[in-house]
């Protein structure tokens, strides 16, 4: 590790802050770059700044900010123990798709616990790697761990991702109008069959099947026969149901190395080991694999053993179980995009938006949520920010206390890009204000003037209100993507506070991580 100078006008961590000296030095060195403070006005910290400037890092994991960079995460983790680094390596999004949360999936790693390395799905190969990398260097046999598999159910029926329960779909709608450039749907499931209850606040395990027009491309330049036995199932099905098909995995690579020669296997060996020696890494899911290594001839059976398990996908939940027991809904983007001239599709988004119908049976399971739901106090005043489909758990949010007869205050920020064509539940919304139900609606539009109005833009033009809900106890909630829009949600907050609440940097920043340690700064994002 390199060390920087402490820049003098900006000592960043407090002496208490669980670093080294090296560590210290190169932290403000760092941070104090990231900040560029001046006179021009307030600029806050990232989620891991915060923590390690206020000392609220008590459990050693500065690095917990799914906006931070794998490399930077790994280089904060250090000289840690093993469960630490490999807690670094996640995609720090706390999602539960993995049936743990960062922290635990880690944890169950480290000892022993948990074989399989490949179930961040938002880290996806990145986080594989690094993972393998980091038992290979304790002694572990990764190879062996990523394809260890459980061989019996875990937890109650419909309540793990290894054990799920059968729900029927019942129906989808167009949320978007004429105009949008996006796609979504309010999906319905009926659960009574099921047996399954949730709360609002819980996330919806989807176990999808591969689109079959792309699974018979697969096939075909396998050069396979689609009824070839793979372990009892023919081919198509394996590659229907159980097998993920989008970035082709390394073990791919490497089989296509042990089966070519000369050139063509040096370029898979690189490819295996992470590199780009064509600079086609982007387009080279497992059909672009195919194609690229047409000469490798490869079996159908070490094929599928070379492919990734098709991981489930997770949604919040956009209905409330006490509004309308027996039904649950999600709100669900449709994934669609090219790379070069091939469309790629999302493997849940489009089995829900236009595959699966009414009346099908869908394998699915209830992941109870980690620190994201409503307050227990029912006079408590919440503010929600969702702008896109992040608009999903508030709607729940919104229908639960209306069931429920909560009278506390409800305030929702929501955005989108067009307010004609992307205004979601705008019928809905408007009616619970009517109702006084949603005390307050500020919308947020990106494409609807020559400026860019996003929701974090409308936080600080109400910062005055918004600071006076938090200083009244309200609860903070933000949904959607952990990237960007999470963090300048979380920049604007600390801008308000600053502001509005008359605190230096350090304090509003402080403030925040106050909310955060009390529950009542809350994230769902992905």
């Amino acid at each position: 590790m390199t060390v920087q100078a402490p820049n003098p006008l900006v000592q960043v961590l407090p002496e208490t802050a669980p670093f080294s000296e090296e560590q210290r030095s190169w932290l403000n060195g760092f941070f104090a770059g990231l900040l560029s403070l001046d006179n021009a006005g307030v600029t806050a910290l990232s989620p891991a700044e915060n923590a390690a400037m206020m000392g609220e890092a008590d459990d050693g994991a500065p690095w917990h900010d799914p906006a931070m960079a794998i490399i930077d995460r790994m280089q904060l983790a250090e000289g840690r123990p093993l469960p630490r680094k490999l807690f670094a390596a996640m995609a720090q999004q706390d999602c539960g798709q993995c049936g743990y949360v960062c922290e635990t999936y880690s944890s169950a790693i480290a000892e022993g616990k948990e074989g399989r390395l490949n179930l961040c799905a938002p880290g996806g190969k990145e986080t594989l790697r690094q993972l393998k990398a980091l038992m290979e260097e304790d002694g572990a046999p990764a190879a062996a761990l990523v394809e260890a598999m459980p061989v019996t159910p875990a937890g109650p029926i419909g309540r793990s991702r290894e054990n799920p329960a059968l729900a029927t779909f019942l129906s989808r709608r167009k949320l978007n109008s004429e105009g949008s450039e996006k796609e979504t749907w309010h999906v319905e499931f009926d659960l009574s069959e099921s047996g399954l209850d949730y709360i609002v606040g819980d996330a919806f395990g989807i176990v999808a099947q591969n689109d079959p027009r792309l699974v018979d491309a697969v096939i075909a330049l396998l050069g396979a026969r689609p009824d070839a036995d793979i372990g009892g199932r023919t081919l198509r099905e394996k590659l229907v149901a159980a097998c993920a098909l989008g970035a082709a995995p390394d073990a791919l690579f490497q089989l296509i190395s042990y089966v070519t020669g000369g050139e063509t296997r040096q370029k898979a060996k690189r490819l295996a080991a992470g590199e780009d020696p064509d600079g086609d890494l982007d387009r080279l899911d497992v059909l672009g694999t195919l194609h690229k290594f047409s000469s490798a001839r490869l079996s159908p059976e070490a094929f599928v053993e070379a492919l990734d398990p098709l991981q489930p996908r997770l949604y919040s939940i956009s209905s409330s179980f006490n509004a309308t027991p027996g039904l649950i809904s999600l709100t669900v983007d449709t994934v669609r995009y090219k790379i070069g001239s091939r469309p790629r599709w999302g493997v849940a988004s489009t089995f829900l938006g236009e595959r699966v119908q009414p009346g099908d049976k869908v394998p699915v399971y209830v992941q109870r949520a980690h620190g994201f739901g409503l307050p227990a106090n029912p006079e408590t005043p919440v503010i929600m920010c969702g702008p896109g489909t992040g608009v999903a758990p508030f709607r729940a949010f919104l229908h639960d206390r209306k069931a429920t007869g909560a009278n506390g205050k409800n305030w929702l920020f929501f955005g989108h890009q067009r307010r004609a064509s992307d205004f979601f539940y705008e019928d809905e919304l408007n009616a619970m204000k009517q109702e006084g139900v949603l005390t307050g609606l500020t919308l947020a539009w990106s494409r609807d003037g020559k400026d860019k109005i996003y929701v974090q833009d409308r936080m600080r033009e109400r910062g005055a209100e918004l600071f006076a809900w938090l200083e009244q106890g309200a609860h903070f909630y933000v949904c959607g993507d952990a990237k960007r829009m999470a963090k300048d949600v979380e920049r604007a907050m600390v801008d308000v506070v600053a502001e509005h609440g008359k605190r230096s940097i350090d304090e509003a920043v402080a403030y925040v991580a106050a909310l955060k340690k009390a529950g009542r700064y809350q994230a769902d994002v992905y």
